[in-house]
Protein backbone atom coordinates (compact mmCIF):
# COMPACT_ATOMS: atom_id res chain seq x y z
CA UNK A 1 0.00 0.00 0.00
CA UNK A 2 1.27 3.48 -0.88
CA UNK A 3 2.28 5.83 1.93
CA UNK A 4 -0.03 8.53 3.27
CA UNK A 5 0.70 12.13 2.33
CA UNK A 6 1.91 13.00 5.83
CA UNK A 7 4.54 10.25 5.86
CA UNK A 8 6.82 12.45 3.72
CA UNK A 9 7.01 15.20 6.38
CA UNK A 10 8.37 15.56 9.92
CA UNK A 11 6.03 18.38 11.01
CA UNK A 12 2.79 20.16 10.20
CA UNK A 13 2.65 23.95 10.45
CA UNK A 14 -1.08 24.53 10.63
CA UNK A 15 -3.11 27.69 10.32
CA UNK A 16 -5.99 28.01 12.82
CA UNK A 17 -8.94 30.06 11.52
CA UNK A 18 -10.54 28.09 8.70
CA UNK A 19 -8.36 24.99 9.24
CA UNK A 20 -8.83 23.93 12.87
CA UNK A 21 -11.86 26.05 13.78
CA UNK A 22 -14.26 28.71 12.56
CA UNK A 23 -15.15 31.11 15.36
CA UNK A 24 -15.24 29.17 18.64
CA UNK A 25 -16.10 25.80 17.10
CA UNK A 26 -13.79 23.11 15.76
CA UNK A 27 -14.16 22.10 12.12
CA UNK A 28 -15.57 18.54 11.99
CA UNK A 29 -12.77 15.97 12.03
CA UNK A 30 -10.00 18.52 12.56
CA UNK A 31 -9.23 17.68 16.19
CA UNK A 32 -9.02 13.93 15.53
CA UNK A 33 -6.67 14.59 12.60
CA UNK A 34 -4.39 16.75 14.76
CA UNK A 35 -4.39 14.18 17.58
CA UNK A 36 -3.30 11.47 15.14
CA UNK A 37 -0.11 13.31 14.13
CA UNK A 38 1.71 12.17 17.27
CA UNK A 39 1.04 8.50 16.52
CA UNK A 40 2.52 9.10 13.06
CA UNK A 41 5.67 10.61 14.60
CA UNK A 42 4.91 14.04 13.12
CA UNK A 43 5.39 17.24 15.15
CA UNK A 44 2.79 19.99 15.21
CA UNK A 45 2.99 23.77 15.26
CA UNK A 46 0.29 26.40 14.84
CA UNK A 47 1.04 29.54 12.83
CA UNK A 48 -1.59 32.23 13.18
CA UNK A 49 -2.06 35.79 11.98
CA UNK A 50 -4.73 36.47 14.59
CA UNK A 51 -3.11 38.87 17.08
CA UNK A 52 -6.16 39.34 19.30
CA UNK A 53 -5.09 36.62 21.80
CA UNK A 54 -1.78 35.57 23.33
CA UNK A 55 -0.22 32.27 22.21
CA UNK A 56 -1.05 30.90 25.70
CA UNK A 57 -4.72 31.86 25.25
CA UNK A 58 -4.78 30.30 21.77
CA UNK A 59 -3.22 27.09 23.12
CA UNK A 60 -5.77 26.99 25.95
CA UNK A 61 -8.62 27.34 23.44
CA UNK A 62 -7.16 24.53 21.34
CA UNK A 63 -6.92 22.27 24.39
CA UNK A 64 -10.56 23.06 25.24
CA UNK A 65 -11.48 21.82 21.78
CA UNK A 66 -9.48 18.65 22.43
CA UNK A 67 -6.57 19.50 20.14
CA UNK A 68 -2.97 18.90 21.24
CA UNK A 69 -1.40 22.28 22.06
CA UNK A 70 1.37 23.46 24.35
CA UNK A 71 1.97 27.21 24.57
CA UNK A 72 5.27 27.01 22.66
CA UNK A 73 3.55 25.29 19.72
CA UNK A 74 1.66 28.49 18.86
CA UNK A 75 3.57 31.08 16.84
CA UNK A 76 1.60 34.30 16.31
CA UNK A 77 1.94 37.40 14.19
CA UNK A 78 1.90 39.46 17.41
CA UNK A 79 5.13 37.71 18.47
CA UNK A 80 6.59 38.39 15.02
CA UNK A 81 5.58 42.05 15.32
CA UNK A 82 7.26 42.31 18.71
CA UNK A 83 10.48 40.77 17.41
CA UNK A 84 10.44 43.01 14.33
CA UNK A 85 9.90 46.21 16.33
CA UNK A 86 12.54 45.22 18.89
CA UNK A 87 15.04 44.88 16.05
CA UNK A 88 14.21 48.37 14.74
CA UNK A 89 13.73 50.40 17.94
CA UNK A 90 15.83 51.08 21.07
CA UNK A 91 14.81 49.35 24.31
CA UNK A 92 12.13 51.31 26.16
CA UNK A 93 10.76 52.97 23.01
CA UNK A 94 7.05 53.81 23.18
CA UNK A 95 4.70 51.99 20.81
CA UNK A 96 1.05 52.88 20.24
CA UNK A 97 -1.06 49.72 20.41
CA UNK A 98 -3.92 49.64 17.92
CA UNK A 99 -5.13 46.19 18.86
CA UNK A 100 -5.63 43.90 21.82
CA UNK A 101 -4.14 43.53 25.29
CA UNK A 102 -2.48 40.38 23.96
CA UNK A 103 -0.61 42.46 21.38
CA UNK A 104 0.44 44.95 24.06
CA UNK A 105 1.77 42.04 26.14
CA UNK A 106 4.00 40.83 23.28
CA UNK A 107 5.37 44.37 22.85
CA UNK A 108 6.13 44.52 26.55
CA UNK A 109 7.91 41.15 26.48
CA UNK A 110 10.53 42.46 24.00
CA UNK A 111 11.40 45.49 26.16
CA UNK A 112 9.23 48.13 24.49
CA UNK A 113 6.60 50.29 26.21
CA UNK A 114 2.99 49.99 25.01
CA UNK A 115 0.96 53.22 25.06
CA UNK A 116 -2.62 54.06 24.09
CA UNK A 117 -2.52 57.63 22.86
CA UNK A 118 -0.64 60.01 20.60
CA UNK A 119 -0.23 62.30 23.62
CA UNK A 120 2.28 59.80 25.05
CA UNK A 121 4.64 60.50 22.14
CA UNK A 122 4.99 57.01 20.63
CA UNK A 123 7.72 56.50 18.00
CA UNK A 124 5.89 53.56 16.42
CA UNK A 125 2.42 52.11 15.89
CA UNK A 126 1.63 48.40 15.88
CA UNK A 127 -1.76 47.41 14.50
CA UNK A 128 -3.33 44.00 15.09
CA UNK A 129 -6.79 42.52 14.95
CA UNK A 130 -9.16 43.26 17.81
CA UNK A 131 -12.94 43.03 17.37
CA UNK A 132 -13.34 45.90 19.87
CA UNK A 133 -11.44 48.45 17.72
CA UNK A 134 -13.47 51.56 16.87
CA UNK A 135 -13.13 54.79 14.92
CA UNK A 136 -11.30 56.58 17.75
CA UNK A 137 -8.59 53.88 17.81
CA UNK A 138 -8.08 54.13 14.05
CA UNK A 139 -8.00 57.92 14.25
CA UNK A 140 -5.35 57.83 16.99
CA UNK A 141 -3.23 55.47 14.89
CA UNK A 142 -3.67 57.74 11.86
CA UNK A 143 -2.45 60.82 13.76
CA UNK A 144 0.72 59.01 14.87
CA UNK A 145 1.42 57.36 11.50
CA UNK A 146 0.87 60.65 9.65
CA UNK A 147 3.37 62.24 12.02
CA UNK A 148 6.09 59.98 10.68
CA UNK A 149 6.15 57.12 13.22
CA UNK A 150 7.20 53.61 12.23
CA UNK A 151 4.03 51.62 11.41
CA UNK A 152 3.87 47.84 11.75
CA UNK A 153 0.87 45.62 11.00
CA UNK A 154 0.70 42.12 12.46
CA UNK A 155 -1.01 41.03 9.23
CA UNK A 156 -3.14 42.33 6.41
CA UNK A 157 -5.76 39.55 6.12
CA UNK A 158 -8.78 41.24 4.54
CA UNK A 159 -11.20 38.66 5.94
CA UNK A 160 -11.52 36.30 8.91
CA UNK A 161 -13.78 33.21 8.99
CA UNK A 162 -16.39 33.30 11.74
CA UNK A 163 -19.13 30.86 12.72
CA UNK A 164 -21.71 33.08 10.97
CA UNK A 165 -19.64 33.59 7.81
CA UNK A 166 -16.73 35.65 6.48
CA UNK A 167 -16.09 38.88 8.41
CA UNK A 168 -13.70 41.85 7.90
CA UNK A 169 -10.15 41.10 9.05
CA UNK A 170 -7.21 43.20 10.22
CA UNK A 171 -6.40 44.18 6.64
CA UNK A 172 -9.62 46.18 6.42
CA UNK A 173 -8.65 48.16 9.55
CA UNK A 174 -5.09 48.64 8.26
CA UNK A 175 -6.51 49.85 4.94
CA UNK A 176 -8.52 52.52 6.78
CA UNK A 177 -5.35 53.97 8.34
CA UNK A 178 -3.52 53.67 5.01
CA UNK A 179 -6.33 55.58 3.26
CA UNK A 180 -6.21 58.32 5.90
CA UNK A 181 -2.42 58.72 5.87
CA UNK A 182 -1.17 57.62 2.44
CA UNK A 183 1.37 55.41 4.28
CA UNK A 184 2.10 51.69 4.03
CA UNK A 185 2.99 49.51 7.05
CA UNK A 186 5.69 46.89 7.37
CA UNK A 187 3.99 43.51 7.83
CA UNK A 188 5.26 41.09 10.49
CA UNK A 189 3.11 38.00 10.00
CA UNK A 190 1.96 35.92 7.08
CA UNK A 191 2.62 36.01 4.15
CA UNK A 192 6.17 36.93 5.20
CA UNK A 193 8.53 33.95 5.55
CA UNK A 194 10.08 34.58 9.03
CA UNK A 195 6.95 33.47 10.90
CA UNK A 196 7.16 30.05 9.21
CA UNK A 197 10.91 29.75 9.72
CA UNK A 198 10.46 30.55 13.43
CA UNK A 199 7.79 27.86 13.76
CA UNK A 200 9.89 25.22 11.97
CA UNK A 201 12.92 26.09 14.09
CA UNK A 202 10.92 25.69 17.32
CA UNK A 203 9.92 22.20 16.22
CA UNK A 204 13.41 21.32 14.97
CA UNK A 205 11.78 20.47 11.65
CA UNK A 206 13.61 19.99 8.34
CA UNK A 207 10.60 18.89 6.27
CA UNK A 208 7.48 20.74 7.43
CA UNK A 209 4.19 20.80 5.57
CA UNK A 210 2.39 24.15 5.74
CA UNK A 211 -1.40 23.67 5.84
CA UNK A 212 -3.77 26.59 5.39
CA UNK A 213 -7.06 27.75 3.92
CA UNK A 214 -5.85 31.06 2.45
CA UNK A 215 -3.73 31.48 -0.64
CA UNK A 216 -2.67 35.07 0.11
CA UNK A 217 -1.28 34.32 3.59
CA UNK A 218 -0.77 30.61 4.36
CA UNK A 219 0.19 29.32 0.93
CA UNK A 220 2.10 32.40 -0.22
CA UNK A 221 3.97 32.54 3.10
CA UNK A 222 4.77 28.83 3.07
CA UNK A 223 5.99 29.05 -0.51
CA UNK A 224 8.14 32.09 0.32
CA UNK A 225 9.64 30.14 3.23
CA UNK A 226 10.63 27.37 0.82
CA UNK A 227 8.31 24.81 2.42
CA UNK A 228 5.79 22.42 0.87
CA UNK A 229 2.23 23.75 1.04
CA UNK A 230 -1.26 22.22 1.18
CA UNK A 231 -4.53 24.13 0.82
CA UNK A 232 -7.63 22.81 2.60
CA UNK A 233 -11.18 23.63 1.54
CA UNK A 234 -12.61 24.29 5.03
CA UNK A 235 -12.06 28.07 5.14
CA UNK A 236 -11.73 31.06 2.85
CA UNK A 237 -10.40 29.82 -0.50
CA UNK A 238 -12.35 27.50 -2.78
CA UNK A 239 -11.59 25.06 -5.59
CA UNK A 240 -12.36 27.85 -8.04
CA UNK A 241 -10.09 30.47 -6.44
CA UNK A 242 -7.29 27.94 -6.03
CA UNK A 243 -7.51 27.01 -9.71
CA UNK A 244 -7.24 30.72 -10.60
CA UNK A 245 -4.34 31.36 -8.19
CA UNK A 246 -1.36 33.44 -9.19
CA UNK A 247 1.88 31.49 -9.50
CA UNK A 248 3.39 32.23 -6.09
CA UNK A 249 0.12 31.40 -4.30
CA UNK A 250 -0.30 27.93 -5.81
CA UNK A 251 -0.23 25.07 -3.28
CA UNK A 252 1.62 21.80 -3.80
CA UNK A 253 -1.41 19.85 -2.60
CA UNK A 254 -5.18 20.37 -2.65
CA UNK A 255 -6.99 18.72 0.28
CA UNK A 256 -10.64 18.57 1.32
CA UNK A 257 -9.67 18.82 5.01
CA UNK A 258 -7.04 17.71 7.53
CA UNK A 259 -8.19 14.07 7.31
CA UNK A 260 -6.70 13.97 3.80
CA UNK A 261 -3.24 14.03 5.40
CA UNK A 262 -3.69 10.34 6.18
CA UNK A 263 -4.58 9.06 2.74
CA UNK A 264 -2.34 8.51 -0.26
CA UNK A 265 -2.23 11.62 -2.42
CA UNK A 266 -3.08 10.59 -5.99
CA UNK A 267 -0.31 10.81 -8.53
CA UNK A 268 -0.82 13.43 -11.23
CA UNK A 269 0.65 12.49 -14.61
CA UNK A 270 1.16 14.51 -17.78
CA UNK A 271 0.26 12.57 -20.91
CA UNK A 272 1.18 14.98 -23.69
CA UNK A 273 -0.66 17.91 -22.15
CA UNK A 274 -3.51 15.85 -20.72
CA UNK A 275 -3.14 15.70 -16.95
CA UNK A 276 -4.57 12.67 -15.19
CA UNK A 277 -5.46 12.33 -11.51
CA UNK A 278 -7.32 9.25 -10.36
CA UNK A 279 -10.16 8.63 -12.80
CA UNK A 280 -10.25 12.28 -13.91
CA UNK A 281 -8.29 14.12 -16.58
CA UNK A 282 -7.94 17.69 -17.84
CA UNK A 283 -6.26 19.63 -20.59
CA UNK A 284 -5.95 23.37 -21.21
CA UNK A 285 -6.19 25.17 -24.55
CA UNK A 286 -6.82 28.81 -25.38
CA UNK A 287 -8.01 29.82 -21.92
CA UNK A 288 -10.33 26.83 -21.61
CA UNK A 289 -9.75 23.83 -19.34
CA UNK A 290 -11.69 20.77 -20.42
CA UNK A 291 -12.19 18.37 -17.52
CA UNK A 292 -13.31 14.79 -17.88
CA UNK A 293 -14.81 13.86 -14.53
CA UNK A 294 -17.40 14.94 -11.96
CA UNK A 295 -17.50 18.46 -10.53
CA UNK A 296 -17.76 17.05 -7.00
CA UNK A 297 -14.63 14.89 -7.45
CA UNK A 298 -11.56 16.58 -5.95
CA UNK A 299 -9.31 14.60 -8.32
CA UNK A 300 -10.97 16.41 -11.23
CA UNK A 301 -10.01 19.77 -9.69
CA UNK A 302 -6.48 18.53 -9.01
CA UNK A 303 -6.17 17.56 -12.68
CA UNK A 304 -7.66 20.92 -13.74
CA UNK A 305 -5.14 22.80 -11.57
CA UNK A 306 -2.23 20.81 -13.00
CA UNK A 307 -3.37 21.47 -16.59
CA UNK A 308 -4.07 25.19 -16.09
CA UNK A 309 -0.93 25.90 -14.08
CA UNK A 310 1.17 24.14 -16.72
CA UNK A 311 -0.46 26.26 -19.43
CA UNK A 312 -0.05 29.51 -17.44
CA UNK A 313 3.14 29.03 -15.42
CA UNK A 314 3.85 32.72 -14.79
CA UNK A 315 0.63 34.33 -13.58
CA UNK A 316 1.28 37.56 -11.68
CA UNK A 317 -2.45 38.06 -11.08
CA UNK A 318 -5.28 35.62 -10.40
CA UNK A 319 -6.68 34.33 -13.65
CA UNK A 320 -9.51 31.84 -14.01
CA UNK A 321 -9.94 29.65 -17.08
CA UNK A 322 -13.28 28.78 -18.57
CA UNK A 323 -14.18 25.29 -17.43
CA UNK A 324 -15.89 22.73 -19.66
CA UNK A 325 -16.99 19.53 -17.93
CA UNK A 326 -17.35 16.19 -19.65
CA UNK A 327 -18.60 12.96 -18.14
CA UNK A 328 -16.50 9.82 -18.43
Amino acid sequence: MADSLISAFDAVLSDLDGVVYTGPHAIPGAVASLQRLETEGVRLGYVTNNASRTPAQVAAHLRELGAPAEDHQVVSSSQAAGELLASLLPAGARVLITGSAALAHEIELVGLVPVSSAAENPVAVVQGFNPEIGWKDLAEASYVVAGGALWCATNTDMTIPQARGIAPGNGVLVAAVAAATGKTPVVAGKPEAPLFHTAAKRLNSDRPLVVGDRLDTDILGGNRAGFTTAAVLTGVDTKETILAARSDERPDYLLADLADLYVTYPQITDDGGTFRCGAASAHAHDGIVTVTGAEDDLDAWRAACAAWWSAVPDASTARAPRLEWRRH
